[in-house]
């Protein structure tokens, strides 16, 4: 790839209706985990977690392919957005937040095969960058948090809720996987968390599908702009 760009997107349901996706052709790479597909915009990949057609579930994504086609394609800065369910009345609906840590004890790796081991970590420096563009574009968020990552396809129980509630501010299926992934690689990693419901039981309305698709149509329009922004960046 000419002039590579060292900015990597990622994303889920929330980047499926970005309008400059429309005109843009799906590429493809062969990694050694698989083959991962990715689209290229100003020059910068961007991957749809969930596959061109969304119809891969959080379970059954293929995390070190993605992971490991960023760092082929010469991205050493990734940029992720990720929905979640919060797990705390103050962190409505409809707001942002960038995680500074996470929880999840059934993390991939790349290192399946060798002794090897890492300390996780949100990049503090895409963290930055995060907060000075929802800063610019006067979007409400919450500037740290932790995300607690459950395997999916299902919501979690209201038990299982009420027993993360106290270590976790949100909950979501796919974050933490590419976090730990990309810094087994080297790769910085940062995520922008869109509050698209509440956790099941947080509060007395019944958690569905529809709920959250509401939200996500609000949300949509606000990446976009957030997207736009990164585009922008020139990171050494």
């Amino acid at each position: 790839m000419k002039d590579k760009n060292k900015i990597g997107i990622i994303g889920g349901g929330n980047l499926y209706h970005l309008s400059f996706l429309e005109k843009a052709k799906v590429k493809n790479l062969t990694t050694p985990y698989g083959r991962a597909f990715y689209y290229l915009i100003n020059n910068c990949p961007l991957i749809l977690r969930h596959g061109p057609n969304r119809n891969i579930p959080p379970h059954k994504i293929n995390y070190q392919a993605n992971i490991f086609a960023f760092k082929k394609l010469g991205v050493k800065y990734i940029f992720a957005f990720n929905s979640v369910g919060s797990l705390k009345k103050p962190i409505k609906p409809g707001k942002f937040l960038i995680p500074h840590d996470y929880i999840n004890f059934d993390n991939p790796s790349f290192y399946d095969k060798q002794c090897k081991h890492i300390t996780p970590e949100i990049s503090p420096k895409l963290r930055k960058i995060f907060n000075r563009i929802f800063k610019k574009l006067k979007f409400d968020f919450k500037n740290k948090g932790i995300y607690f990552q459950t395997k999916g396809p299902r919501f979690e129980t209201k038990a299982e809720v009420n027993l993360i509630k106290d270590f976790a501010d949100v909950v979501g299926m796919t974050m933490s996987n590419e976090a730990t992934l990309s810094k087994e690689l080297d790769l910085e990693y940062a995520a922008s968390c869109s509050i698209d419901n509440y956790a099941n039981g947080v509060i007395k309305v019944p958690l569905t599908q529809g709920q959250i698709m509401k939200h996500e149509l609000i949300i949509n329009k606000r990446i976009e702009r957030i997207i736009q922004e990164i585009l922008k960046l020139r990171l050494s």
